[in-house]
């Protein structure tokens, strides 16, 4: 009698294994479009919210932001050598820091480029040598 039970417990434990062995857990895709980069980036650009600025600064800013991502854009898709790249990113850089600071202000530019940092963070993968931008 105990061979019995002790033969249909491995039995029932062999189905039970070979069952769960062979499925497979699928996950339901979502088919979500894909942002591209450049619109991401304009999103987290203009996002100015916690920061004090009026209306003509957020229109000359959310401007600014639009010139900007098609430059990095453009720049990024040339076809010019990793060096000429990072010192074309690194001038857009520079214009872009006085043109907000000229506008903002150094205290509220500096929490407002801590803000972008903190949302590019997750894109600095894709942006690849663009990052050197922010």
């Amino acid at each position: 009698m105990n061979k019995l039970k002790f033969i249909l417990g491995i039995t029932l434990l062999f189905i039970l294994s070979v069952n769960v062995h062979g499925q497979t857990l699928k996950t339901p895709k979502m088919n979500l479009p894909e942002m591209d980069l450049s619109t991401q980036l304009s999103g987290i650009l203009n996002d100015t919210s916690g920061l004090d600025l009026n209306s003509d600064q957020k229109d000359k800013l959310t401007m600014n932001n639009s010139s900007f991502v098609d430059q990095l854009m453009d720049i990024n898709k040339s076809g010019k050598s990793d060096d000429d790249k990072k010192t074309a990113f690194l001038g857009l850089k520079n214009n872009r820091t006085k043109f907000l600071t000229d506008l903002m202000g150094n205290d509220m530019l500096k929490k407002y480029s801590s803000q972008i940092l903190k949302s590019i963070n997750p894109l600095k993968s894709k942006l690849g040598l663009a990052a050197l931008a922010f």
